[in-house]
């Protein structure tokens, strides 16, 4: 950091467990990505490039070759495993996996009908070779997946190899574990964290107003995903309670100058402009 700050809690360091912070790449030139590199690397974890958008990109063995110089890992958004599985191109994805050295795997089925012991095959099948991060939820806004349902399909997917487990949302925010307008059904995400580690699951969270939440709910190191490149550094603020959002969330006030006072309680819960239940 450029200099001191008392009562900042702390963050886990790189490698971590728990902290992840996911980037979704959406398109990005060689170029943005050295730009992005310069200031976002050290705040990020993993980078997804985003559904198929590796298909079409240009120069995508020098746009992964940027990231790897950085230290960042990179794995093919899940739209793209669904595309080569529906296809029956199993083996061709295993192969396009290889061809570019990929340490790491998203299998999902958010945009196909696909049988949860299959969805298990391909996660075990993979785990030999790569790290997979496996999504649950659906793509589709009218489909409501039941929160038991949520914790059997997470635990059997870890217990199949997967590192870790993704809370679908979309790039926009909209579906899986929020509201078509982008609130969180903190229920569910309350009654899934008494049944799976905090540390294995990785919450897509693409607006602030949704990040917020989960940093409020779960503190600086919870694990978050779908992060735009441009979002990255204001994430970190957050996590730090250095943005107005969270200012007074991690303050000890015994310990602040008593001529202020926060305009919002310390360690308070998640407000209104994330509604709970």
């Amino acid at each position: 950091m450029n200099y001191t700050l008392s009562q900042i809690p702390e963050r886990t360091q790189k490698p971590r467990e728990q902290g992840f912070t996911m980037v979704m790449d959406k398109g990005l030139s060689v170029r943005e990505v050295e730009d992005f590199l310069e200031v976002g690397a050290d705040y990020t974890d993993i980078v997804k490039l985003g559904w198929a958008t590796s298909y079409v990109t240009s120069n995508l063995q020098r746009k992964l070759d940027a990231y790897k110089a950085a230290g960042i890992p990179v794995y093919f958004g899940g739209t793209l495993f669904e595309a080569f599985i529906i296809r029956n191109q199993f083996d061709d994805y295993r192969r396009l996996l290889d061809q570019y050295g990929m340490e790491y795997a998203e299998v999902s089925d958010g945009s196909i009908e696909l049988d949860h012991d299959r969805k298990l095959e391909f996660i075990r099948t993979l785990s030999q070779d790569v790290k997979v991060l496996s999504e649950v939820g659906s793509k589709d806004a009218e489909k409501i997946i039941p929160p038991y349902k949520w914790i059997a399909q997470m635990r059997t997917e870890l217990e199949a190899g997967a590192i870790k487990v993704i809370g679908e949302a979309r790039e926009a925010g909209n579906v899986g574990l929020f509201r078509s307008t982008g609130e969180v059904r903190s229920g569910l995400v309350e009654e899934i964290l008494t049944q799976i580690p905090f540390e294995k699951i990785l919450w897509e969270a693409p607006q602030k107003a949704q990040q917020v939440w989960f940093i409020k709910m779960l503190g600086a190191n919870v694990n978050l995903g779908n992060i735009a490149p441009n979002e990255v550094i204001s994430l970190e603020t957050i996590r730090l309670g250095l943005r107005g959002d969270t200012f007074s969330h991690f303050l000890d006030m015994d310990a602040v100058d008593p001529m202020f006072k926060p305009t919002e309680k310390p360690g308070a819960k998640p407000g209104t402009s994330m509604p709970r239940g």
